[in-house]
């Protein structure tokens, strides 16, 4: 199982405590409206994901995402564009279509879609037309991978256990109504953020013929087998990761690599060693095995690192692939015998570098991102070509979310990666977007240097000064970068500079600035972003008695956590925060790995810990109007922390107001209304609370 590093991350919503009515932002005049990002722009915006590359490196499928505004969902469509810029859709319609994956020769495309309710695996001849349904599951798949000879299909799927009955009930009268029985949770992970309360369950492998029939299942037992796999020594062998330890609850990042025989399923560990061991792929010829990986030093952040093994995991021995790159490696992919590619993030930056025996390392590609819609996280996906090495990947930029690109002989560009999609020219190129500015500072804590973005509203002037918001990635071991970003775009749009930063603990300065906040936080990255928000301040043009503060998840703990330390912001808003470790720990959905990642003991062993770190110990310090706001259905940062401090204000009489998004879980924005309605109450909270503006004929100076 991969634990990734940023865990905390209806047109109509009966918001408790706050009136809709209330929350509709200022009304702009029609003119500057067409001229700037609007509310529901969102439902107009499209972006790229999960490029695939054909084997012969001149066709690329991608994933087009839109939104359905009716719907208020993603719709997911198949298209292709090619070496000659022909840009056409295979799939198209009230369907959903995902996962493409060219078969080795290229003749065919596995793919999933819903178009019969339920999602199940299909088949596409590229020269025929022609398209098959290959199964007919009852669960949906996921981690589709070819055979090296293109005849079988590999997926994983979860299998539902056999219900237990704790306590039989009596048998009612016919006729009779009575209430749903009981539901007796025993296991240790019993709900998880975005999926609600699971089922017993477990993910387990299964192969395929590629010409259809019945999926036969190679694993089995109380364990889950995730993606990605390899096929290896002739199709016979598959190559998984999985956490198959005893103690695999209670110890839950300690995975390893294994083999499973085809024919037998005889599963044989190939690492052994405390820590996680994830991410297997085989190379072309078969002989060895990338994958990714650490020692377990139980601290708050670990980095990944790349390790090469023979494909028995014996010869050669596991070694360290590179040794010198002080940032997280993910997603390795062979491109030929002796070199790979993988990715990293770098200073917010998300890049593509190429890596051969000798462990150095060469950037190929930077940019790579733009598929997190909402606020400027990281992500992104590639694929490689064998035959030519040609590279497709997700490319993004501050003024466009994610587009296909590629690198390689068919998509020549003076040797610079290609762009070869715009898929929201028809709306963002006659929008004014923000402008956004690098900028670089000094801790006012120990002079440590940091990096961050300013956004500048459209058409900034600088004979006038503008409200702040100051906006906090959560996290907290995760970065913020120059990505675009509705959410901050249309603060930007209302008439704000906006400013985001990565503070210590923040992910891609490497393994040490990221755990200056191990067992410490929050701590002195409050330090750092009050040093950000003076920085902004001497470089913008700021009206200093309008400053704002937000942020989610980890932001929303350091949002808590500021206006506990300081009254300079005139209003906040909380974003499903953490406000109390102690009772975070014991809800959480993860609340197997926070106690023994994030603390150095169990709360009831450290509760002087668990309390210093907690925002609600300065709760009797608060001055600063305060609104809070979460999903009801958030199991990662629970609604229950948010009910503590509202009420902790409300004793305190503390303006402040709580925001329940109904339906919604830690991932507000993964319904379009939804991050509306997160938008429109924050700048609402804030235009409440807001100090009259002086006049655009004001200097900055006389303004202060």
């Amino acid at each position: 199982m991969k634990y990734p590093s940023l865990v905390f991350g209806a047109l109509w919503l009966p918001l408790l405590l706050v009136d809709f009515a209330w929350a509709q932002t200022t009304e702009v005049p029609a003119n500057e409206q067409s001229q700037t990002l609007q509310m529901t722009d969102i439902f107009d915006i499209e972006f790229a994901t999960d490029p695939q590359i054909s084997p012969d490196g001149k066709t690329i499928v991608y994933v087009r995402n839109q939104f359905d505004i009716m719907k208020d969902r993603r719709r997911t469509d198949l298209w292709t564009i090619d070496s000659r810029g022909r840009h056409l859709p295979l799939f198209s319609g009230k369907h959903n279509y995902s996962s493409p994956r060219w078969s080795p020769s290229g003749d065919r495309l596995a793919f999933v879609s819903d178009e019969n309710d339920q999602n199940q695996i299909f088949c596409y001849w590229m020269e025929s037309g022609r398209k098959a349904q290959l199964t007919n599951l009852n669960q949906s798949p996921g981690s589709l991978t070819w055979s090296r000879n293109g005849k079988s299909l590999c997926f994983s799927m979860s299998v539902p256990a056999e219900p237990e009955t704790f306590a039989p009930m009596p048998a009612k009268p016919k006729g009779a109504e009575w209430a749903e029985p009981p539901t007796v949770i025993t296991r240790l992970n019993y709900r998880r953020d975005g999926a609600g309360y699971l089922p017993q369950a477990h993910t387990h492998l299964f192969v395929l013929s590629a010409e259809g029939g019945t999926p036969r299942q190679l694993t089995h037992g109380d364990y889950d087998h995730g993606g990605p796999y390899g096929w290896a020594k002739k199709d016979s062998v598959i190559i998984f990761s999985a956490n198959r330890h005893p103690n695999h609850e209670y110890d839950p990042t300690n995975s390893e690599i294994y083999s499973i025989a085809v024919a037998d399923r005889k599963i044989t560990a190939l690492t052994d060693r405390q820590g996680p061991d994830t991410h297997p792929v085989v190379s072309p010829g078969g002989e060895q095995i990338a994958y990714l990986g650490h020692d377990e030093n139980y601290l708050g952040y670990q980095q990944n690192h790349l390790y090469v093994m023979g494909i028995d995991g014996k010869k050669p021995k596991p070694c360290l692939w590179i040794d010198d790159l002080d940032r997280s490696i993910s997603s390795p992919q062979w491109i030929h015998a002796n070199q790979l590619i993988f990715k990293f993030d770098d200073m917010g930056v998300t890049k593509l570098a190429s890596t051969g025996r000798a462990g150095n390392y060469k950037v190929i590609a930077e940019n790579v991102g733009g598929t997190s819609l909402g606020r400027p996280y990281g992500g992104g996906s590639y694929s490689v070509s064998m035959a030519d090495h040609s590279i497709a990947f997700t490319q993004t930029s501050t003024d466009r979310p994610a587009d296909v690109a590629a690198i390689g002989s068919s998509f020549k560009q003076d040797g610079a990666p290609l762009r070869l999609t715009d898929l929201n020219a028809d709306l963002l190129s006659f929008k004014q977007v923000g402008r956004t500015e690098e900028i670089r500072f000094p801790s006012r804590h120990d002079d440590i240097e940091l990096q961050g973005w300013i956004i500048y509203p459209p058409g900034y002037d600088k004979n006038r000064s503008y409200p702040l918001i100051l906006e906090i990635h959560g996290g907290p071991f995760a970065n913020y970068g120059p990505r675009f970003t509705p959410e901050l775009q249309l603060m930007a749009a209302a008439g704000y500079v906006v400013f985001y930063m990565n503070p210590r603990g923040s992910t891609s300065y490497g393994a040490d600035f990221a755990n200056l906040i191990h067992h410490n936080y929050p701590g002195n990255d409050y330090d750092d972003l009050m040093s950000g928000v003076d920085a902004v301040i001497e470089r913008a043009n700021i009206d200093r008695d309008n400053l704002f503060v937000t942020g989610g998840s980890g932001g929303g703990v350091l949002t808590s956590w500021i206006v506990g330390k300081t009254d300079r912001f005139r209003a906040a808003v909380v974003c499903k925060p953490v406000i109390n470790w102690y009772s975070f720990a014991l809800t959480a959905d993860m609340y197997n790995y926070f106690y023994k990642y994030w603390f150095p003991g169990l709360p009831w062993e450290e509760p002087e810990q668990y309390m210093k770190r907690s925002p609600i110990s300065l709760v009797g310090n608060v001055k600063t109007p305060t609104m809070l706001l979460t999903g009801t259905e958030d199991y990662r940062t629970p609604m229950s922390e948010t009910e503590q401090f509202y009420q902790a204000l409300k004793l305190q009489k503390v303006d402040t107001a709580m925001v329940r998004i109904p339906g919604a879980s830690h991932s507000i924005a993964a319904r379009p209304s939804q991050l509306i309605a997160k938008v429109v109450h924050v700048l609402k909270w804030f235009e409440k609370h807001r100090h009259s503006e002086p006049s655009a004929q004001e200097s900055p100076q006389d303004a202060k």
